[in-house]
This record gives structure tokens, C-alpha cells and sequence, in this order.
């Protein structure tokens, strides 16, 4: 189509509308999953360009052959989750920005009282404020340096810090047909009565991401309105929203676990 026969406000309609269409058309970057080194630098990678909703990806859930009442499979079942993980993820990252932006000193501030705090009482809101709103994964960058991963020649690695087995080995890489990735043991979890069944519960889980999405949505909204005046009442506002969406999420899943 020549745009240019096209009056200004008819080009600039168009223009607004075809920009997300080529948006879509702009394929995520491809991380090196080759090696389990290599998956270990993806996750680091991920997120100095700006991709944390990538970082579900890197997550291998093992599904069953299972083809539930609707149609819909166990592998797909899982596959909404992760993406709807993907989302809630990627929704923090922006908040964190936002909150980093409009408040680097205080954050500073706070993240050493937090500090002095949680070594006298464990915990308190300044170190979620710091934590998940200021550096959601600064743990990750952490923890590298420390991390090493041995490859032990059957398809699955060892992943330690200071040369301590992860969750006493329960974490490992393990590799697919799409590389390494970090492995959730289904089999011994699948044993815990909360682990997720039927479609109906996966689909709470995906449910539960969304309400955890949608709960940072309502918190950055206000924050754009100038509601949020510090990083404690930002500590205080996230973990409210999200507490009382992941609660009624839960207890919703509690009680099909409890029929079923």
C-alpha cells in the first residue's frame, strides 16, 4: 500500500496499529543452552538484556503422557503456567525499575537497615522492599561467582555453592532436546499432596501467577499516580496486594486438594 496518498490522520491510525504487528514479528534473542555452563550464563545473560519473562524457559517440569477431560495435556498445562510465570516475572522487572528510578537513595538506605534489622529479627518489610522491589534478582548474581556446575555424563549436572550440593542436590541441570535446563524433581514432589494433579489445579497455579501479575499492575498504577511516597510504603503496598491475591489463590487450591 503507498501511505503516501493517505491523508496525515489516516497514516498516523495505521501507523498505530501496524507498529504492535511488527512488534510481534521481532523474535526474543536465542541463549546458548548447549552446555550446562552455558545455561547457567543464559540466566545472567537474560537478565542484563532486559529478558527475565524468558526466564521460565530454562525450567524443565516433566510432564505426563496425560490428556485431561478438555483436551488439553499435561505438557500444555504446564506450558501455560511457565508462561503465565514469564508474565508475572516480567511485570516486576518493570516495577523494579520504575522503583529504582524514582527512589536509588532511599533504596540504598534501606537495603543497609535491612540489613542490620534482619540480623537482629530474621526479617522485616525493608528487606522485601529491597529484595523484590529493588533488586528482585540480584540473588542470582550473587550467588555466581560461588556456583559451580559439574556435568556428570548421563544427561544431568550438579549444581553447588561454595562447593554445597543446591537444596542438597534436589536442584540440577538436566538436558533436553531444546539444551540445559534446570530441573524440577516432579517425581519425588509428586509424592507431596500440594503437587498439581488435574488440569483444574494447574490451571489455579496459572491462575495464581496472573492474580500476582495483576496485583503488580494495581501497585504500578498507583505508583504512577503518585500514591507511593517511599520504599517502605512500597514494601508495605506490594506485600499486601499480592498477599491477599496469593492467599485466596490458595486457599481456593487447598480446598480441591482437600475434595479431591
Amino acid at each position: 500500500m503507498n501511505l503516501s496518498v493517505l491523508t496525515s490522520p489516516v497514516r498516523a491510525v495505521l501507523a498505530t496499529l501496524l507498529l504492535p504487528l511488527a512488534a510481534l514479528g521481532c523474535s526474543k534473542p536465542a541463549y546458548d543452552t548447549s552446555t550446562p555452563e552455558a545455561a547457567i550464563e543464559a540466566v545472567q545473560k537474560m537478565l542484563e538484556d532486559g529478558h527475565p519473562e524468558m526466564l521460565p524457559t530454562l525450567i524443565e517440569i516433566k510432564a505426563r503422557d496425560v490428556t485431561f477431560d478438555d483436551g488439553v495435556t499435561e505438557a500444555s498445562a504446564i506450558a501455560e503456567v511457565k508462561g503465565k510465570a514469564g508474565d508475572m516475572i516480567a511485570q516486576l522487572w518493570r516495577v523494579s525499575k520504575k522503583v529504582k528510578e524514582r527512589f536509588p537513595k532511599e533504596l540504598l538506605q534501606e537495603a543497609n537497615v535491612a540489613g542490620d534489622s534482619a540480623a537482629r529479627s530474621g526479617f522485616d518489610f525493608r528487606a522485601l522492599a529491597q529484595r523484590v522491589l529493588g533488586d528482585p534478582f540480584g540473588f542470582i548474581t550473587e550467588q555466581r561467582e560461588r556456583m559451580k556446575v559439574e556435568d556428570l555424563g548421563d544427561g544431568t549436572a550438579a549444581i553447588s555453592i561454595d562447593d554445597e550440593p543446591v537444596f542438597g542436590g534436589a536442584l540440577t541441570l538436566v538436558e533436553t532436546d531444546d539444551g540445559w535446563k534446570f530441573n524440577v524433581p516432579v517425581d519425588a514432589l509428586r509424592t507431596n499432596e500440594y503437587w498439581p494433579d488435574t488440569r483444574h489445579e494447574w490451571a489455579v497455579i496459572a491462575s495464581m501467577m496472573l492474580g500476582i501479575e495483576n496485583s503488580l499492575n494495581d501497585f504500578e498504577q498507583e505508583f504512577d499516580e503518585g500514591k507511593i511516597r517511599s520504599v517502605r510504603e512500597a514494601g508495605e503496598r506490594v506485600g499486601r496486594l499480592v498477599g491477599e491475591s496469593v492467599v485466596v489463590q490458595s486457599v481456593i487450591y487447598g480446598m480441591m486438594k482437600r475434595d479431591s
